[in-house]
């Protein structure tokens, strides 16, 4: 079998500087999509559009995330050891949906020594990128079928309706939050830190976690289908609590408010959503930010002269 071609040999060919660059972040952020990519270029003074990124991808083989991913880890002596937990897991969730795409059986994999195709969790995934991408209500079973390369009636073999499906990707982002917290809050005892790993486990899957992490808490409010809201309740309140209890934990000042402040908390890292850009400041960054603010306050403390 053909090895997939690496980011190093891609570059080997002198590419102009706008194409060296493009590669360049193929190599360092994989993830990043055409748009992302073209913003960079043009704040470093290399202007092109994302159509000529994509071209320059698609020049060396490298137009999806999963591509660029093979070609990183082919890139490495480590193999798929050099990628992150989050890189891994997007080029397992590709392979899966390549491999769907291609009509695999759960037959048919075992025969080829593969894991087998988990269609749930494939469909999921797929659903979560649309809820993302066009909301709840413009999202439909069809659409998510079509992005799976199934018909809509295999989707509905696996769950009875959009408001299930809506749920379960939902009930697994809480899941995963939760347990992704809890180990990051489990590393420390001190109570502001314990709380400042909360924050960046949360704010860096909204921010740039998988399809499902980035769904996971903002959009349900936002649709405003009270029942879908009333149906998730259990899964998120467990959640809350997490924080409901950092908060308790911290040394605050007489008087304060603990619940208004776990809500202004939860509710402006769950915005991040809406205006996170990659580039400015990383998740973690912000994060952090965030907690210190609460921490320490943002009005300037008057020197000794009063000034």
């Amino acid at each position: 079998m053909n090895q997939p071609p690496t980011i190093s040999e891609h570059s080997a060919a002198q590419p102009s500087p706008v194409e060296a660059e493009i590669l360049r972040l193929s190599r360092e952020q994989p993830a990043l999509g055409q748009a992302a990519v073209a913003e960079r270029l043009r704040q470093a003074g290399l202007p092109i559009s994302p159509s000529g990124v994509r071209y320059i991808w698609q020049k060396h083989g490298l137009e999806t995330a999963v591509k660029r991913l093979r070609a990183l880890a082919g890139s490495s002596d480590e193999g798929l050891a050099a990628l992150t937990d989050t890189q891994r897991g997007l080029l397992e969730r590709g392979a899966l949906t390549a491999r769907l795409v291609r009509g695999a059986s759960f037959g048919d994999a075992a025969d080829a020594g593969e894991e087998p195709v988990d269609r749930r969790q494939v469909i999921l995934n797929a659903a979560a990128e649309l809820f993302a991408e066009q909301g709840y209500d413009r999202s439909s079973i069809r659409d998510i079928a079509r992005k799976v390369g199934l018909l809509p009636g295999s989707v509905y073999h696996y769950f009875a309706s959009k408001d299930e499906l809506y749920l379960a990707v939902h009930g697994e982002g809480f899941r995963r939050l939760t347990a992704a917290v809890t180990a990051a809050i489990g590393e420390t005892r001190d109570p502001w830190e314990r709380l400042m790993r909360a924050c960046e486990v949360h704010v860096g899957g909204i921010a740039t976690g998988s399809p499902v992490d980035r769904v996971t808490g903002h959009n349900l409010a936002m649709i405003r289908h009270h029942g879908l809201f009333a149906k998730i309740r259990p899964v998120r309140e467990a959640y809350e609590n997490i924080y409901r209890e950092l908060i308790d934990a911290l040394p605050l000042a007489p008087g304060t408010d603990r619940t208004l402040l776990r809500l202004l908390l939860l509710s402006g890292m769950n915005w991040v959503y809406i205006w996170y850009r990659e580039g400015r400041r990383s998740p973690k960054e912000i994060a952090d930010a965030m907690v210190d603010m609460l921490r320490r306050g943002v009005q300037r403390v008057p020197g000794p002269d009063g000034a």
